[in-house]
Order: C-alpha cells, then structure tokens, then sequence
C-alpha cells in the first residue's frame, strides 16, 4: 500500500519514508506558526493556560526537527535524540508548574475572550496535526514521541478552551491555573514515557509499545 500502508503497532518503524518525513514538514510549520501566534496572545490575555500551550508549540517543533534530523540514523542516535525530547518535555512541564505556582502569588484575572478565540484556533492546528500523524502513531521511541506531544497538544487545548469558559463564569483566575496544572501534569507524563522507551532502546532491549 505503499505511503498509505498502517503503521500500528510497529515499533520498528522508524520513520524513513517519504510521506512520514513531508508529514513532520506539515506539522513543525503549524506548530511553528502557532508559538508566535499564542504566545503573544497568552501575554495580551495574562493567560498561563495559553502561555503554557504556546511554550508547548515551540518545543514541539524544535523536537519535531529533531526527529527529522535523526530518520535514518542508528538505533542508539534515534533513542539519544527520543531521550533528548523527554528530558526537554520534563524541563518543560516542571517549568509550567514553577511559573503556575508564581502565578498564584500574583493572581491576576485572565482575559476569558482572549483565551476562548485563540484555544480554538490553537485546537483546528493541532487537529490538523493529529490527523497529519494518525498513521505514524506506533514505532520507535522517535516516532512515538512524535505522537505524544501532538496528543497532548491537542487535549491542552481542549482544557485551556473550557478554562476560558470558566474564567468568564467565575471572574477568577483559578480555571486558567488549575488547566496549566494539568498541562504540566501531561507534560511529565509523556516525559516518562519517552524517556523510559528511549532507555529501553539505547540498552538494546524490544522497547515497549
């Protein structure tokens, strides 16, 4: 089936083919776009629910350059650059929690309209992304880490969307910073997950699906 042939529950693919690679092209320009997009309007709108998405878009595209780098290489490279991207999930998601926590000493009503628009422009880019990678979900630590973060995109907008509707209903601040507390809480997750399959791979051990 060539291009269109069903990656599910392949641990051994490794991304190298042509329609995985122009699908990571798609998806680093949409995630890329959407960084400068919500992090200027998280700052406009004092939302650390959208800030925390925004650093989420960034660090996926820079991860997703990575895999691309990588498509190819060694297994032992493929599970250095996976482990790099969990470590870098992990530094991001304990940053989420310690500036969330800050936030809460500063408290600070967000801008509910701000933050209700751009959850839902930000959740069509990430969508888009899923479906992009829906076949390509299963395979090496790369490749699944690749997944991951697109999931976790798209779920954090769901939560920074209801968080929105929440601050306007309540006038408080605490919807935006209970969902940045979730956010933080995937993040690490997902870090874990890598990570540990990453490991998995560099021992040269089957990694688990």
């Amino acid at each position: 089936m060539g291009a269109h042939h069903s990656h599910a529950h392949d641990t051994d693919f490794t991304g190298a083919t042509p329609a995985y690679k122009r699908a990571l092209w798609a998806v680093i320009a949409i995630n890329a776009a959407m960084f400068f997009v919500e992090i200027s309007a998280g700052a406009l709108a004092g939302s650390q629910a959208l800030q925390a998405d925004a650093l989420d878009f960034l660090g996926d595209s820079l991860t997703y350059g990575l895999s691309l780098a990588v498509i190819g290489m060694s297994l032992r490279t493929r599970a250095n650059a996976a482990l790099l991207k969990g470590v870098t999930l992990l530094l991001m998601g304990l940053w989420v929690l310690g500036s969330t926590m800050y936030q809460l000493l500063i408290l600070g009503v967000p801008r509910a309209e701000v933050m209700g628009a751009i959850g839902v422009l930000a959740l069509a880019a990430n969508v888009a992304s899923v479906l992009i990678l829906m076949r390509f979900k299963d395979g090496d630590a790369n490749v699944r880490s690749v997944w991951l973060c697109s999931r976790n995109d798209a779920i954090g907008n769901v939560a920074v969307i209801g968080a929105a509707g929440a601050v306007a209903l309540t006038q408080t601040a605490w919807p935006d910073l209970i969902v940045a507390g979730l956010m933080a809480t995937l993040f690490l997750s997902s870090a874990r997950q890598i990570i540990w399959q990453a490991l998995q791979e560099r021992g040269g051990h089957a990694a688990r699906p």
